[in-house]
């Protein structure tokens, strides 16, 4: 399948769903060797944060219809257990990619595990600050003195928060930060925070589907926050030895990214087999709202599709924008550069990036 897909528009159907990708139920843990020498691979493991969720969906489309069948080596998908850091399969070895946020990469590079980046599962940051509309809380100026609910300080929600209170000039003792695990919903229903910081595919549907009347706020002003999503990582040291493996992986799952985003439905099905708690009705209508959110998170817009002739859209001319080319997969080395600034300079980081050693396209 082509790595450009011309989209109208995704049926937007409305969510719930358990762990997003990159979000870890505890800290990150690293191994403590910083690399596992590798040998041309006859398998390839793929790690997946903690339990099926319909949030895969790709990787269950590109498993059903044979897109890993092109990989030439037989391709696992391997669920994290809920105790078991986000790394540490792939840092001894026992996987040989995983999904995880971009930020959270660079921190385990620094802390000895040679994460690079191949391709972009996520296009646009998912998290969001989320507070009930009731609580007054419409900018991020408002979050003054409000008691802010986050699962601890680590991972995406904590860097999230840091950049949304940077961009509303505040300080950490400006408001009341509360870890609260995963009990958002408990904590906003409750009465026990004012809001949350959560994710947008996530916990916002969630909300949404239980009837709450919710908002959910960007982390910066304007522009996209200075922090990279979901990606698909290997190590240095596998990718050096499996440039072309690495290269067909990233395809199927891109593949399996455009099927999801062509047939909706059809992924929600065939992710069933997958998700067994998907075989209730109520449960399936959340998984389509779920899909339908990640979905919009997956795409980066591109170019404008023009008709009946391409013309520069700021002309006045006949051209009509009929369609958005969606690019998947792919990462953005500005944005990368973007983040590692932006963490060294809260201390998530203490040393420098090499942008370069951290993010490649193995697509082109």
């Amino acid at each position: 399948m082509r790595k450009l897909l011309a989209v109208l528009i995704v049926p937007l159907l409305i969510v719930g769903c358990a762990a997003t990708p990159g979000e870890t139920p505890g800290m990150p843990s690293a191994p403590s060797q910083t690399s596992v020498p590798t040998e041309p691979a006859t398998s390839v493991t793929i790690g997946m944060s903690y339990i099926p969720n319909i949030q895969f969906a790709p990787f269950y489309v590109a498993q059903t219809k044979g897109y890993f069948d092109s990989v030439g080596v037989p391709v696992e998908l391997r669920h994290h257990g809920a105790q078991e850091g986000l790394f540490t399969a792939i840092g001894t070895g026992q996987e040989q990619f995983v999904i995880a946020g971009g930020d959270e990469a660079l921190l385990a590079r620094e802390q000895g595990v040679n994460l690079v980046a191949v391709g972009g599962y996520y296009q646009q940051y998912p998290v969001r600050i989320i507070a009930p509309t009731a609580n007054g809380i419409n900018t991020l100026d408002d979050l003054r003195g409000k008691r802010i609910g986050i699962p601890g300080r680590y991972g995406e929600n904590w860097f999230s928060l840091l950049v949304a209170l940077n961009a509303a000039g505040l300080q950490e003792t400006d408001v009341d930060i509360m870890e609260i695990g995963y009990t958002y919903a408990a904590a906003l229903s409750t009465d026990k925070v004012d809001a949350v910081v959560g994710f947008v595919n996530n916990d916002f549907v969630q909300f949404q589907l239980a009837g709450m009347d919710v908002v959910a706020l960007p982390l910066t002003r304007e522009g996209n926050p200075p922090l990279v999503g979901a990606s698909i990582l290997t190590t240095e040291e596998f990718l050096a030895e499996n440039p072309e493996l690495t290269r067909k992986v990233v395809t199927a799952i891109v593949d399996g990214i455009e099927d999801a985003f062509t047939n909706p439905n059809a992924a929600v099905e065939i992710s069933a087999a997958f998700v067994p708690t998907l075989s209730a009705p109520e449960a399936a209508r959340a998984a389509k709202a779920t899909l339908a959110a990640t979905l919009e998170i997956m795409a980066r817009s591109g170019s404008c599709e023009m008709t009946p002739d391409p013309c520069p859209v700021d002309d006045e001319c006949t051209s009509v924008c009929t369609s958005i080319v969606r690019m998947f997969g792919m990462l953005d080395i500005a944005e990368w550069r973007e983040m590692a600034s932006f963490l060294l300079s809260v201390k998530v980081l203490t040393q420098e990036v090499d942008v370069n050693k951290a993010m490649t396209n193995v697509l082109g």
